[in-house]
């Protein structure tokens, strides 16, 4: 169901055509909420189909040009009572780990350049965010909006930093395994 919140948010901050929300998700939201290009459209047709938002109109022939949305006042009030929607934490479910615990009954092999590949990805998250956070967030920008996107920003740069230590101790554990330490 959040799919759908997620473009009625990117609507209301810059009204968008299709083609602008995906490249919008792919360099923002997407970082904690991902999507398809297909499922992107798919979803504006359903809110448009729903009075949630609409096409702007054009001075040009819809034939061939983009259209670009913006939100109604009932997908404005239908994000609002999502906003304040209780919904519990969605437990861990992480190829990796599954990975780990399958690899204590069969054998490490070749876990560790998995591990490591993973340290690399995560690393690169890290210094993607970080440079968002500089970019995005320079010292004396505190509206309101900018400190909630902020937070969602904190909350990825934390997840990495969780990843990161987490890793490194795997890889070790697993360096002191294959070398028969205890």
């Amino acid at each position: 169901m959040s799919l759908p919140h997620a473009i009625l948010t990117a609507l209301l901050e810059k009204p968008s055509s299709g083609l602008e929300l995906t490249r919008r998700f792919d360099r923002s939201i997407g970082y904690f909420w991902s999507a398809t290009h297909q499922q992107i459209y798919r979803e504006l047709g359903k809110l448009e189909q729903g009075g949630l938002i609409r096409a702007l109109p054009s001075e040009l022939p819809a034939r061939g040009q983009k259209k670009e949305f913006e939100v109604l006042p009932a997908g404005r009030a239908e994000l609002t009572r999502w906003v304040g929607e209780s919904q519990d934490p969605k437990p861990i479910r992480d190829p990796l780990l599954l990975r780990l615990r399958a690899a204590a009954v069969v054998g490490p092999e070749g876990l560790e350049a998995e591990l490591r590949r993973h340290l690399a990805l995560h690393q690169r998250q890290s210094a993607t965010y970080a440079a968002i956070e500089e970019r995005d967030f320079p010292p004396g920008r505190n509206a309101d909006e900018d400190r909630l996107r902020r937070l969602v920003l904190h909350a990825g740069i934390g997840l990495e930093e969780f990843w990161l230590e987490w890793l490194t101790e795997a890889l070790a554990e697993l360096t002191d395994m294959t070398a028969g330490g205890e």
